[in-house]
């Protein structure tokens, strides 16, 4: 019999959930391509555009703005552009501002030069620097073109919670566009397109228990939207080219009902996530957890060791059976300093253990880790009394 395991990295990817995968084996047997107008054609354009209702409905959006991409990075590279179009004309966005401690597809500029794009810094808890964008976007010569704001709703390492609603009120007063990388908070905080939330949103399935491999723009309306990255037969309204993933898009539709009934329950992964934080506390008094002085995702916390380096306590976590992350897995399987915690001021050395969370990880888990956190304590204990 396997060795129990703790499952404690659901930032990185989520497990798939069942109604996931019933799903998306049904669209395995639905053979037909869903751009062709006979039958078969049809049912297969009839699951997508389901699965298309079922992910609007999950941030209160209308399901014809929603474009399916092959997950969030493509998504980003999409809307992250200067060209974009309005009907037969074009538009142009003269600059990209991106936040320090975003994800690295917002980081990275998409199809913005390194010139064409700057930089806001974040507070000691993570938070983005209002007073800082304002002034950026004040300066913003719109004769050139508009501002393109772009920035993450919840981290994916501190899972600190930016304030959205007065970014957005701060780069519409700026007659700017905001584009807000989703792809954490959703399923995990109420999102509402329809409320002038941002001007397009960032999703990613696997993040909510979907399959990999797919994700999502949603646009606030269609009136304006990037040229394609991806040039096809016309597909997703000529938005993204290519034959669509029947069953990945399928999976993504089933996964975002289930994180819509899933939402009035996450006070009971807050609860879950505060155990473990205590835990860290009782058994390392002097380990730092990140962005508690600011909102964060219920599920997420980001937690320093002194003494220990941040890789070796992963592998030690690994070895006794409890899967976390040392700062984001989106590196390729690197691990180094973190990005965001030199953003929030924390310089390179610094190296964290990210837990995350969902609404299966349970009792046993959380005791998997405990015991395993003691035994790195107890290490570091000795290695102090040697020295």
């Amino acid at each position: 019999m396997a060795a129990k395991r703790a499952y404690l990295d659901y930032n990185a990817s989520a497990p798939l959930l069942a109604a996931a995968r019933e799903a998306m084996v049904a669209a395995l047997d639905v053979a037909a391509n869903p751009s062709s107008v006979h039958a078969e054609g049809r049912a297969a354009r009839r699951l997508i555009e389901t699965a298309r209702r079922e992910v609007a409905a999950l941030v209160n959006a209308r399901p014809e703005h929603v474009v399916f991409t092959s997950g969030a990075t493509e998504a980003a590279s999409t809307l992250l552009s200067p060209d974009w179009r309005m009907g037969r004309g074009s538009v142009r966005m003269s600059r990209l501002y991106v936040c320090e401690a975003d994800h690295p597809c917002l980081l990275n500029g998409g199809r913005f030069p390194a010139a064409q794009m700057t930089r806001i810094g974040v507070d000691a808890d993570g938070i983005a620097d209002l007073a800082a964008l304002a002034t950026a976007l004040s300066g913003h010569d719109k004769a050139d073109g508009l501002p393109l704001v772009a920035i993450h709703a919840a981290n994916n390492e501190t899972g600190v919670i930016q304030p959205i609603d007065r970014i957005a009120a701060i780069v519409k007063a700026a007659g700017g566009i905001l584009v807000v990388d989703a792809v954490q908070a959703t399923g995990r905080v109420s999102i509402d397109m329809s409320a002038g939330y941002a001007d397009y949103l960032i999703l990613s399935s696997h993040k909510i228990g979907g399959p990999k491999g797919v994700g999502a723009i949603v646009a606030a309306a269609d009136l304006m939207m990037p040229k394609p990255l991806i040039n096809g037969g016309g597909q997703e309204k000529g938005h993204r080219g290519g034959t669509e993933n029947l069953a990945a898009i399928s999976g993504f539709g089933a996964a975002a009902c289930e994180a819509v009934a899933g939402l009035p329950t996450i006070d009971m992964v807050r609860e879950r996530r505060d155990e473990i934080e205590a835990i860290v506390k009782m058994l390392v008094p002097d380990a730092e957890i990140f962005g508690t002085g600011a909102p964060r995702l219920a599920n997420t916390t980001f937690f320093a060791i002194a003494g220990v380096k941040a890789e070796t306590a992963q592998i030690a976590f690994d070895l006794a059976g409890v899967a976390l992350s040392a700062g984001s897995a989106c590196s390729s399987g690197k691990v180094g300093p973190s990005h965001v915690l030199k953003a929030m001021g924390y310089g390179d050395s610094l190296g964290a253990l990210r837990v995350s969370i969902g609404p299966a990880t349970g009792a046993e888990d959380v005791e998997l880790f405990r015991s395993a956190l003691a035994g790195i304590a107890a290490r570091r204990a000795g290695k102090e009394k040697a020295a």
